[in-house]
């Protein structure tokens, strides 16, 4: 059975059921992730009672307005490994555009003070983020979590020595551009997860996400790769353990 890791998550109160069956299915590890102060609290709290499970501490675009405040005093928790999500949601823009730019710059500046990776969310902001990051001086450890760009987004992604995150966004119909995304993407360079509850891969669209589902993440990876499911499995395992200092 290939063995995978799932390096973005959100853990919440069924966390000790989801966390047994993923562990069952092969997933040897877990990052939950914060979204702000009081949920990147509680991911800590999740990671610390979880032995395969690790968790960041971020604030999410929308929650931006809130700010930054209490969050370096998470960042030296034993089982914290990233700083995220952090990033830019044009789409929605629940937080004023300053306020995540503001909050985005400091999170940035947060992973290169704490040499920790970064975790980052975008969406219908790729140029804006690309040049915060330009500017702000990029991570060292670098993701684009939850990956929806095409080609021209994952060059500049790649060219930058970030790593592309997938969801089970790779396994729906009309994500074309992403497949040709993923097409070009050295297996090196790439990690998957479920970023459960949410985007539940087919063929169980409907129901919630979970880390047991990181499986058929990577199969559809491999199916647009070109590769086996065991050669998926056994980098993006690795990329994940490296990335987060696992090792």
């Amino acid at each position: 059975m290939p063995f995978w890791f799932d390096n973005h998550c959100h853990l919440g109160a069924d966390a000790d059921v989801v966390v047994a069956r993923a562990l069952a299915g092969g997933v040897v590890g877990m990052v939950t992730v914060g979204c702000d102060l009081a949920d990147s609290r509680a991911a800590v709290a999740t990671a610390s009672a979880h032995e395969s499970v690790w968790a960041t501490v971020g604030v999410h675009p929308h929650e931006a307005s809130a700010g930054v405040i209490g969050l370096t005093e998470l960042l030296t928790e034993p089982k914290v490994v990233a700083v995220g999500e952090a990033g830019l949601d044009f789409h929605y823009d629940h937080s004023p555009r300053s306020a995540q730019r503001d909050v985005f710059a400091a999170q940035i500046g947060f992973a290169n003070s704490y040499n920790l990776p970064l975790v980052i969310h975008t969406r219908e902001a790729w140029e804006e983020t690309f040049t915060l990051l330009d500017k702000e001086g990029i991570p060292d450890r670098t993701v684009f979590h939850c990956f929806t760009g095409g080609p021209h987004e994952a060059q500049e992604s790649l060219a930058r020595g970030a790593l592309l995150s997938l969801s089970g966004i790779v396994t729906f119909r009309a994500a074309d551009d992403l497949r040709a995304a993923v097409a070009i993407c050295p297996l090196d360079k790439l990690m998957v997860e479920t970023d459960s509850p949410y985007l539940t891969p087919v063929p169980h669209r409907g129901k919630p996400n979970e880390p047991a589902f990181v499986a058929i993440v990577g199969v559809a990876v491999a199916e647009t790769m070109g590769c086996t499911v065991e050669e998926v499995a056994e980098a993006t395992t690795s990329n994940a353990q490296s990335f987060y200092d696992l090792i």
